[in-house]
């Protein structure tokens, strides 16, 4: 099969006997070395999956220098303010219960009440407010940029979803509660909409699973975006068939990675939490290069937004990363894009995303033909934190499109959005 089988099918072999142990009672009858190897490589295997990938990607290279990258990381953390914007926050509840953490960015110089004096008795037009929704082992932090050049200008919603940030857990499977799916989520988003943003037009914006979570929203809730949603920005995002993605891996590799690697991984991240995650930290130094290329498309990125990525990633357990990946599968969400026709749409994609790769962003585009599309030439997943200028000043262009009272109209939708594919330049 080649080097990328011959990878996965070792990756399969450790990770199936640390399951069997974690399901025998551990070390007992496998050997402490045994367990390690198994343990080091489901926490080897968190950094890929919470990435996009799985297993197969050569590391002999990375761990020359291992303790000079563990000191540059340690320094790279305390530099930089990325991910310490904050904003007044708020808790919606989710119809299970789960409590959802968002923050709002108001308008400078206008009170959290909005402040908007009354005219001739009647109540002012409410403003139009942006949410945000992050993706997949992230936070509401990932937007730093576009949170950093909006801040003051428009009000703004950033939230954490479930089981990620300072929201709370949701009740897992395991615990009795229902398997995490995306239209949970989009539940969720109406949740926090509800709670944050209760009138006035909305633009929506969502990056991978965030984009996914926008989707559901509107196969549930189809009249909150006909009536009130004015505009919307798919960032990085998928429809669909996600279980085609090969994340740059040769497709059978992907296939045996799937088949033999990903169930007895995830089974040991949430069977034996605490070990996988030392596992993770022992192999922090391959896990953050992993993650590093799967994030970004190229290697010219800052070093310190780099580190700030990766940070981000670290953050969310292992048990989450295991809870959260099969709902990707059964993402599909094709039909339901047509929710938002006939208003302004960016759909923007990294050239060189692994993850969700740009051609899922052109069916997005082909469903909404009067969508922009915008595909950043060497940018990879996070292409938001990689080329953050360009990104900032394409929804700015979308925003300009939308006047207050443009809420939920359907004559507004063309203008610079009319169909057309855009290859942006990189900053």
């Amino acid at each position: 099969m080649g080097e990328g089988g011959d990878s996965a099918g070792t990756a399969a072999e450790a990770v199936a006997a640390a399951a069997a142990a974690a399901r025998t009672g551990g070390v007992a009858g496998m050997g402490a070395a045994a367990w390690r190897r198994g343990a080091g490589v489901a926490g080897a295997a968190v950094g890929l999956v919470a990435a996009g990938a799985a297993v197969g990607v050569a590391v002999e290279r990375l761990t020359v220098g291992r303790g000079m990258r563990r000191k540059a990381r340690l320094a790279l953390d305390a530099v930089g303010p990325y991910g310490t914007l904050r904003g007044t926050p708020g808790v919606a509840v989710a119809d299970d219960g789960t409590s959802l953490h968002y923050e709002v960015d108001e308008v400078e110089g206008q009170p959290a009440d909005g402040g908007r004096p009354r005219l001739l008795g009647r109540k002012p037009a409410p403003p139009v407010t942006v949410v945000f929704s992050h993706g997949y082992c992230l936070n509401q932090d990932s937007w730093h940029f576009q949170r950093a050049a909006l801040r003051g200008v428009v009000r703004t919603v950033f939230w954490d979803q479930r089981s990620h940030g300072r929201s709370g857990r949701g009740k897992a499977r395991r615990d009795g509660g229902e398997p995490v799916t995306i239209d949970r989520l989009g539940r969720d988003l109406k949740a926090v909409i509800d709670a944050a943003a209760p009138e006035g037009p909305l633009v929506l914006v969502g990056h991978s699973m965030g984009g996914m979570t926008m989707m559901a929203l509107a196969d549930q809730f189809p009249s909150l975006i006909a009536e009130r949603v004015a505009a919307a920005a798919f960032v990085g995002t998928s429809p669909g068939l996600l279980s085609e993605v090969t994340y740059g891996l040769p497709v059978a590799g992907m296939n045996l990675v799937r088949r033999a690697v990903l169930p007895g991984a995830f089974k040991l991240m949430t069977d034996r939490t605490d070990l996988v995650e030392k596992g993770r930290r022992a192999t922090s130094d391959i896990v953050g290069a992993i993650i590093k290329r799967y994030s970004f498309g190229t290697r010219d990125v800052d070093p310190v937004v780099a580190r700030f990525a990766e940070r981000l990633i670290e953050a969310t357990p292992v048990d989450v990363v295991a809870e959260f990946y099969p709902a990707f599968d059964a993402h599909d969400k094709v039909a339901a894009l047509s929710a938002f026709a006939g208003r302004p749409v960016l759909v923007l994609a990294g050239e060189k995303d692994l993850i969700t790769p740009s051609s899922h962003s052109e069916v997005i585009a082909d469903a909404l033909p009067h969508a922009g599309l915008v595909v950043v030439p060497g940018a990879g997943h996070l292409v938001m934190l990689e080329q953050p200028q360009l990104v900032c000043e394409k929804l700015s262009e979308l925003l300009a499109q939308v006047p207050a009272g443009l809420a939920g109209s359907r004559s507004g939708g063309r203008g610079a959005w009319a169909r057309g594919e855009h290859r942006a330049a990189p900053e």
